[in-house]
């Protein structure tokens, strides 16, 4: 009986010592600092844990087990500053192994939330009418491109993760409407695959292709031409084409400051993520989750440098057989950009 109190009574004052070394960052941080170091304010970080509280509650209380609160805080430290998991794990006193499961835990109930296109049509149109808006592009419902996200070299398939800038990489094809938010979003190819071939092999090119989604979309040259993706003439050779390229730019140029907003706003996509490709691929679709909810809360930009998106490499028109793709981006320079 004797030895029972006294483990008792140690493990009490274990218990004790563990909560007191885990500061609840809400607690010790003002609504700039969590903008700084978190990118949300205090409110929206609560409502998140509360969103997440089912997946991330521990299923005993054994273990001195961690809030979901505290495990939403030390995740969006991560994904804010890129920083090491080990000083991510400084933030609420837990150990750099723990902090790697509370990462991916987070990162998973995150990713599960990603966006599904819109198909409703009063919420196209208003998507219609914000491009439009921008440089009188007609009927587009999103601008497409890739981004390419840096990895530590994988221990399994290498190569293929090796991109054509020569540095490993998950590939990241993603569409945005006119405000910057994240309207579809494929993360799980490696860095060697070119973005025409994540387009063909998506959900998103099957719903066009059936005619389940009705508009344009806006691509660079390195995507094929087709009557619901267009791309910039290669060589213009009137004033309506060169005039269609310019609004087409114009038009298509919110996708690479949704880039640059993500990882200006989460660094730990700019910076090189040492973990898994797995693991790498939920963190993306994190963030882009993340990065609409504060998109809908109009929560400032992050004022750091500015990142800049390399344009793809230009490559032949294909994937137009029938010529309707080019048939339609011609009528469009013609009717719509010719005065």
């Amino acid at each position: 009986m004797a030895n029972f109190n006294l483990w008792f009574y140690e493990r009490a004052i274990r218990r004790e010592r563990v909560f007191k070394d885990r500061s609840n960052p809400l607690e010790v941080l003002c609504e700039k600092e969590l903008l700084e170091k978190l990118r949300f304010p205090r409110h929206t970080i609560q409502e998140l844990a509360i969103d997440l509280a089912e997946h991330l509650r521990p299923e005993t209380s054994r273990n001195f087990s961690i809030p979901p609160l505290l495990q939403v805080c030390l995740a969006l430290r991560l994904f804010a500053t890129g920083c090491f998991i080990n000083a991510a794990a400084d933030l609420i006193g837990v150990h750099k192994s723990t902090a790697s499961r509370i990462i991916h835990r987070v990162a998973h109930a995150l990713s599960g939330r990603l966006p599904l296109y819109p198909t409703d049509v009063s919420t196209l149109n208003k998507v219609k009418a914000d491009f439009f808006n921008i440089a009188g592009f007609p009927n587009v419902v999103g601008a497409i491109d890739g981004t390419h996200i840096r990895i530590q070299a994988p221990s399994t398939h290498e190569p293929l993760f090796v991109n054509r800038k020569g540095y490993h990489s998950i590939n990241v094809q993603a569409i945005c409407d006119a405000k910057l938010r994240v309207l579809n979003c494929v993360a799980r190819w490696p860095g060697s695959t070119h973005d025409s071939r994540i387009l063909v092999n998506s959900q998103i090119h099957d719903a066009f292709e059936r005619g389940e989604l009705q508009g344009v979309l806006l691509g660079d040259s390195g995507y094929p031409l087709k009557p619901w993706l267009l791309t910039p003439f290669l060589n213009p050779v009137s004033v309506p084409q060169t005039r269609y390229n310019t609004a087409h730019a114009k038009t298509r140029n919110v996708i690479e400051r949704c880039f640059g907003v993500l990882k200006r706003r989460f660094h730990c996509l700019h910076a090189e993520l040492k973990m898994k490709p797995e693991r790498v691929c939920n963190i993306i679709c994190a963030c882009v989750v993340l990065h609409n909810i504060a998109r809908n809360l109009a929560l400032p930009d992050m004022e750091d440098d500015q990142i800049f998106e390399e344009p793809t490499l230009e490559i032949a028109e294909a994937g137009d057989e029938d010529g309707t793709g080019r048939y339609i981006r011609q009528m469009i320079a013609e009717n719509i950009f010719s005065v």
